[in-house]
């Protein structure tokens, strides 16, 4: 009885296996993403300009597997040609999985109905390198005093999208802190844009720290749109005396970091946790980077 039941099971397993072969591979895809801790290079932007090969053999040397860009332009990065800084990546053991290039009116002509040369290269330059995002820190200031402008920009991020995924990238756009001080009707641009823009094209990257000055809270959108915040950036705030706020080291600032994290990682969608600090109160990038990661870790990141 148990041979004939091992037999079956061995049958039927094998018919399984079969069948699966021919299946979308899809189908046995997890519906998460695969979860990555990084650092946003704009964090030791004078380092690497100084000595960008260096620099990045520090933070690989600190335990970083991971990092986003903010130095692309003319076809390089930070001065390097494409293939020369995917070597330099690949020798210093990193991953460039995402980059910031902001996408303006002028990468869209609106009589062919296609982005301009420039723009393709950004996006093929992505591809190349290794990228899987292409992330927008920001957009056209005359868009925030036309909301008819600004929605007609919305589908060319859609299209931006579709560009995208032929390239095998996602595009997203990464906020400051004018999204939400900028009312349409008394809506937040921030917003209309989530309202606007097609989920599947337009990943968003929740800057958390640029969002709180302004009296947004990460866990109201969050909540408010459930699994729209693929990527986040990582930060801490103090309020100095003066009433105006400034980056710190992690866990040492007022935002309820580990409440963010938690609910972004269960609702909010994000499997992206993206370092980023912009001001040290005296300490060096470097170290900060360091301890940044450190807590990071700590918290199971």
């Amino acid at each position: 009885m148990i041979q004939n039941s091992r037999r079956i099971f061995l049958r039927n397993s094998a018919v399984l296996a079969a069948g699966a072969a021919f299946m979308p591979e899809h189908l046995f895809a997890s519906a998460k993403k695969i979860e990555r801790l990084g650092l946003q290079l704009y964090t030791v932007r004078d380092a690497m300009h100084a000595d960008p090969a260096g620099t990045l053999k520090k933070l690989s040397d600190m335990g970083y597997f991971q990092v986003e860009h903010a130095g692309y332009s003319d076809r390089k990065f930070y001065g390097y040609s494409v293939k020369d800084f995917k070597k330099v990546l690949d020798d210093t053991h990193l991953n460039m999985t995402s980059g910031h290039v902001t996408l303006t009116q002028q990468h869209w002509n609106a009589a062919s109905n296609d982005f301009t040369d420039e723009w393709k290269h950004a996006v093929a330059d992505a591809a190349e390198v290794g990228q899987k995002y292409l992330i927008s820190p920001g957009m056209d200031n005359d868009l925030l005093k036309d909301i008819d402008a600004f929605k007609k920009f919305m589908n060319v991020f859609n299209k931006c999208g579709e560009l995208c995924h032929k390239q095998g990238l996602q595009f997203g756009y990464h906020n400051h802190d004018f999204e939400f001080a900028t009312l349409f009707n008394g809506i937040p641009l921030y917003d209309v844009m989530l309202v606007n823009t097609d989920p599947d094209l337009v990943a968003q990257q929740m800057d958390i720290g640029n969002m709180y000055p302004t009296g947004a809270m990460p866990l109201d959108y969050i909540k408010k749109y459930p699994g729209r915040f693929e990527l986040m950036h990582v930060k801490d705030q103090i309020k100095n005396a003066d009433g105006k706020y400034e980056n710190t080291v992690l866990g040492k600032g007022i935002l309820p970091l580990k409440d963010i994290l938690k609910e972004a990682r269960k609702i909010g969608g994000t499997s992206q946790f993206i370092i980023e600090q912009e001001e040290y109160q005296g300490m060096d990038p470097l170290e900060c980077s360091k301890l940044d990661l450190k807590v990071m870790n700590r918290w199971g990141y």
